[in-house]
């Protein structure tokens, strides 16, 4: 199947997208940011540069987006035109997501990743129980890494 826009257009459209302050990630920072909790925003000096960091509780968050990383659930789909490039895009987005994890456990930081699923689309979790599980998770303190996904 072609695409129904230029590569030019395509190629626009794709270099758009942003890595950060996305829809997700906003809807996240507000809603915890309005239960009191206070972060640090991409620190540069950890691993991956984690999308929310809770320095009070050696805790990071992570928004990722279903695409971007390959997550296994309804949102993601491999696109059919130049699917070796995209597989080769999507697993390097993988084994860098994991090599960042190891190196912030190994650093002593907990990581919860919160997957797009369970913010948006069908599968979605309702907004006040995904921030009820953020919340209850940054305040236990005791798993390591934890993930959070659409139903």
């Amino acid at each position: 199947m072609t695409d129904i826009v230029s590569k030019e257009k395509r190629s626009s459209m794709m270099a758009g997208i942003r890595g950060r302050d996305t829809k997700p990630e906003l809807l996240i920072r507000k809603a915890i940011f309005a239960r009191g909790f206070r972060f640090k925003l991409q620190d540069k000096s950890l691993p991956g540069k984690p999308d929310l960091v809770f320095p009070k509780y050696k805790a990071v968050i992570q928004v990722n987006g279903c695409f971007w990383h390959g997550h296994d659930c309804p949102i993601f789909r491999l696109p059919k035109t130049r699917r070796d490039f995209w597989q080769e895009k999507i697993t390097g987005n993988q084994l860098r997501d994991k090599r960042n994890i190891e190196l912030l456990k190994g650093a002593g930081w907990r990581i919860l990743t919160v997957w797009e699923c369970a913010l948006k689309g069908q599968n979605k979790l309702p907004l006040g129980v995904t921030v009820d599980l953020i919340e209850n998770w940054l305040l236990a303190g005791d798993e390591t890494s934890v993930e959070i996904r659409g139903v």
